[in-house]
């Protein structure tokens, strides 16, 4: 552990008598953030410490990028690199000193990330529940529709996928980041290898693992070359892209020709996932250290989410209902 000086950027909110003294106050509690450790992470974060000095309470909000905090000799240490601090100036009042540390880099993108994730699991569970209990089954108590299999699939992977989101933009290691990215590539691949499956209505096993096979390869050397061999964020970035700008031209196409009765709910999800993912390329400092435009990509994917679970759960009672038409 060694303590390194930081060069801060300080502003005082509040205009207060004897200011000098209650800023040294501030600045006790500020020295608390001049801690550095080898634990340190990239990402930003908003540390908020208030501490009750004999002049009043001073709290110091960081943006920082966060180590850790653990408690040594009765006192909490927060190990961070903080490179800008905003010390407010509250009111005196009664009470025990304390020092507390809130510990999660992104709050903004953990809570959209859950909200995902929560989305997901109503869009899965209702169309599981459509599928089995709702639409007619066939006599051997399967269902009609033939891409059922795959979109559970797809729920599943979803799930996953904003689950090690909030996990990694909550705290950022080693660990949770290779695993939110191998999940959130793992869910492009396979997304694009359903968008293939169903707008072809390939519905034979063996063409199905015919097209899937390459894209599977694929999708499983890429993830091997960022876990083993580098984390190339550039490539990484520009595979992303262009396998998802690969299925949304597919679902926009297919909407245009199949005349499906929901096409407009694809034609939403397409225009909006071609926007949202304007926010992943054209990235910008975050607003108040807390909603940058990985934020709000999170934000956007919420409502177009519950609508491309509205359009599958459609897209099940349509073939449903013209495979019984046929079977009459």
């Amino acid at each position: 552990m060694s303590v390194m000086p930081i060069q801060s950027t300080v502003l005082v909110l509040d205009n207060v008598k004897n200011l000098d003294v209650w800023v040294k106050d501030a600045f006790r509690t500020a020295s608390f953030l001049q801690m550095a450790s080898q634990l340190m992470v990239h990402g930003i974060c908003k540390n908020l410490f208030t501490y009750d000095g004999s002049n009043g309470i001073a709290k110091v909000t960081a943006a920082t990028t966060v180590c850790s905090i653990e408690k040594r000799k009765e006192k909490h240490l927060a190990m961070v690199l903080s490179s800008i601090m905003v010390i407010q100036i509250l009111p005196q009042f009664s009470g025990l000193g304390i020092l507390t540390g809130y510990y999660v880099q992104e709050p903004v993108s953990v809570a959209f990330s859950a909200l995902n994730l929560a989305i997901h699991f109503h869009g899965w569970l209702s169309f599981f529940i459509l599928l089995n209990y709702k639409l007619p089954l066939k006599q051997d108590k399967k269902v009609y529709y033939e891409y059922a299999t795959l979109w559970h699939i797809y729920g599943l992977l979803s799930m996953n996928s904003w689950f090690w989101s909030s996990v990694f933009h909550s705290r950022d290691v080693d660990l949770t980041e290779r695993l939110d990215y191998s999940s959130a590539v793992a869910l492009l691949g396979y997304s694009l290898i359903l968008a293939i499956l169903r707008t072809l209505n390939i519905r034979v096993e063996a063409k199905r693992v015919m097209v899937s096979a390459p894209l599977i390869a694929f999708v499983i050397t890429h993830i091997s070359f960022l876990n083993f061999y580098k984390m190339d964020y550039g490539w990484n970035m520009k595979v992303c892209v262009v396998m998802g700008v690969a299925q949304l031209l597919i679902w926009a196409i297919w909407a245009g020709v199949s005349r499906h009765p929901s096409r407009w709910k694809l034609w939403m999800v397409v225009v909006g996932g071609g926007l949202a993912m304007l926010l992943e390329i054209y990235d910008f400092p975050p607003y108040k250290g807390f909603i940058d435009a990985h934020a709000l990509w999170h934000a956007t994917t919420i409502p177009l989410t519950y609508i491309w679970w509205s359009f599958i759960r459609d897209d099940a009672e349509f073939r449903t209902s013209s495979l019984l038409k046929k079977a009459k």
